[in-house]
């Protein structure tokens, strides 16, 4: 496959993408759960059917479905951006794009959960990104052991904002895995110490695959 063909069915996904999120945020105002199935179905089509799709050319042939949790309402919150009060960068090292800065936002504190870091990627095109590595991580049936995103804003993954000026809706049954727990090709920016829980997160996209 040439690189400008790849370029532009990565641009239709991200494009696909970010038209799924906005029907989810749109039904989520009313329904959280109808925004969920909305999401499942979507992807599920997406990983099936799309050139870009992460998963590798045997698993596709047997694809029936990504292993997503039924939707727990008891994940959704709505949290407050505490910013940082002292810049920090992080640069993660990736084979596919080279070394990946980002910026932390500040951090946001959930029930029973801790806090979790948010970041801004800081490159072209911004966006926030909170991804998060909970106990289940490489456990078998569990999450994928590098960790989920919940947000990745630059990709259309985004939830939308809370109520207030300095909110976000961080919903856990969205929670999904990066293309590197599909496809070794790609290299993701995986959850740092700031991101990384030790409470099981069972809701979301959760990973059956062979390698963690």
């Amino acid at each position: 496959m040439s690189s400008s063909l790849a370029a532009l069915q990565i641009a239709d996904w991200r494009r696909l993408v970010t038209g799924l999120y906005a029907g989810v945020r749109q039904l989520s105002a009313t329904s959280p759960a109808s925004g969920h199935e909305l999401w499942r179905s979507g992807r599920d089509e997406l990983f099936a059917g799309h050139p870009s799709s992460p998963l590798l050319r045997d698993a596709r042939a047997a694809f029936t479905g990504l292993p997503i949790a039924a939707y727990d309402p008891d994940w959704r919150f709505e949290v407050e951006v505490h910013r940082a009060e002292q810049p920090h960068r992080m640069n993660v090292e990736t084979g596919t794009d080279g070394t990946v800065p980002f910026d932390l936002v500040g951090t946001v504190r959930l029930p029973y959960l801790g806090s979790l870091d948010v970041w801004r990627l800081a490159s072209y095109g911004g966006g926030l990104f909170l991804p998060l590595k909970d106990a289940l991580a490489g456990k078998s049936d569990g999450t994928y052991g590098g960790g989920r995103y919940l947000l990745d804003t630059i990709k259309g993954a985004d939830l939308g904002p809370g109520t207030g000026d300095d909110s976000l809706i961080l919903d856990f049954n969205f929670a999904y895995n990066p293309s590197c727990a599909y496809d070794p090709m790609w290299a993701c920016p995986l959850p740092q110490g700031g991101n990384i829980i030790d409470v099981e997160v069972p809701v979301g996209e959760l990973y059956h695959g062979d390698h963690f």
